[in-house]
């Protein structure tokens, strides 16, 4: 399928949400373009709703003719083109199950231009959220963070950001170290009273190990690298049962053992 072809079935899908009163948030390559400036191929074009409306946009889309399915229950829906070759994802959470789309991303959305109509595009702060989380061996998505923290720093609301992290904030503080390390002669470009109010969090964990039972955070970075864990090391995995079911769990591990075979 041309890419022309791409193009008007990605303005296709946004028509028919938009004539459905649907409000959706553009994502993936198309807001790291429209934040940084670096465009790159990509195979599918990422859709952001609330859960709320997840079942509504998959029906307005299957009136219109296009095969939709929810991929998996806690994250993820697809709709393809007549000819299953392009595809839109439909995304309501993160895989991690820690980045639910709610209200204030729409109130804190920036408006654009994708394919010569009006959009609006996932805030800056949720997109470095999401993205914060995804160092799967395939895949990781530190240099977006860095690429968006360079051409977006003086533009970020940073306490929006950090309330976001929240108790994850060594996840944050780690791609902060790591832009001064890409960036030297720019790490002034993160605010100091960011690098200090985290530094000091830091500090002041040194040497102490947390109370409690042992838990790993590491299956919220990765869905497969820490499955030996909490299968073989006793380690439980902080996923559930709060965000997410045991079932939802299996499903997207299994998923990532399938990937890996092919």
């Amino acid at each position: 399928m041309s890419p022309k072809t791409a193009r008007d079935f990605y303005r296709n899908i946004l028509d028919t949400l938009e004539a459905a009163q649907i409000p959706v948030l553009i994502g993936g390559a198309f807001a790291q373009e429209y934040f940084t400036g670096i465009s790159r191929d990509t195979k599918d074009l990422d859709l952001f709703l609330t859960e709320s409306e997840l079942k509504n946009a998959l029906d307005a889309l299957e009136r219109r003719g296009y095969r939709s399915e929810i991929t998996f229950t806690h994250w993820l829906g697809k709709a393809y083109d007549h000819d299953a070759v392009n595809f839109v994802d439909i995304i309501f959470n993160s895989g991690n199950g820690l980045c639910k789309v709610d209200e204030s991303w729409f109130e804190n959305a920036p408006a654009g231009e994708v394919f010569d109509r009006p959009v609006k595009f996932c805030p800056l702060e949720e997109t470095i959220w999401q993205k914060a989380f995804i160092m799967e061996r395939e895949r990781y998505d530190g240099a977006d963070i860095a690429h968006l923290l360079r051409a977006q720093s003086n533009n970020l609301d940073w306490n929006r950001l950090l309330h976001r992290f929240g108790e994850h904030w060594r996840v944050l503080l780690s791609y902060l170290t790591l832009f001064g390390y890409i960036y030297p002669a720019e790490r002034s470009k993160i605010p100091a009273w960011v690098q200090q109010a985290l530094g000091e969090m830091f500090c002041r964990e040194i040497g102490r190990d947390a109370s409690g039972e042992n838990v790993c955070a590491g299956t919220f970075l990765s869905r497969a690298q820490f499955t030996v864990d909490v299968a073989e090391w006793g380690y439980r995995d902080l996923r559930t049962p709060e965000l997410l079911s045991p079932q939802a769990v299996e499903q997207w591990t299994a998923a990532a053992r399938e990937e890996g075979k092919s």
